[in-house]
């Protein structure tokens, strides 16, 4: 995925506007969202960076899948709660819920240039 009108300009994601970032954010989360419920862990890594993909532990993450009722059960009612710009990357920061379990969840998604693309450098719940 590619932000608008950066063609011409420096690929640093920083250098975007909110309202350019979000879009491609937001859908980047809802894809996490919807392939984390599914356990469609080729998909769910699909966006993400090299740097971030070599640096996963594969059994862990598998564990992720296969055992834990909230990464399995998240619910697409979200709201973005803002951007932290650092570096070469953004933060997007989320309120996430789960259909299963009450209460709210801090979502953070780290998103960044590779190779041109916006790629996912980090992603999590707490």
């Amino acid at each position: 995925m590619e932000c608008k009108d950066l063609e011409n300009t420096q690929k640093n994601i920083i250098n975007h506007t909110d309202d350019e970032i979000l879009p491609v954010a937001n859908q980047m989360w809802s894809d996490l969202i919807r392939t984390s419920n599914e356990g469609k862990y080729g998909e769910f890594i699909r966006d993400f960076s090299y740097s971030l993909i070599k640096g996963l532990n594969e059994v862990e993450m598998g564990k992720q899948f296969a055992n834990s009722e909230l990464t399995r059960n998240l619910s697409g009612l979200v709201d973005c709660l803002g951007i932290i710009r650092r570096g070469q990357h953004v933060t997007v920061l989320y309120r996430q819920r789960s259909t299963k379990q009450e209460g709210e969840w801090l979502g953070r998604l780290v998103l960044g240039y590779e190779e041109g693309e916006v790629k996912i450098f980090g992603a999590s719940i707490f």
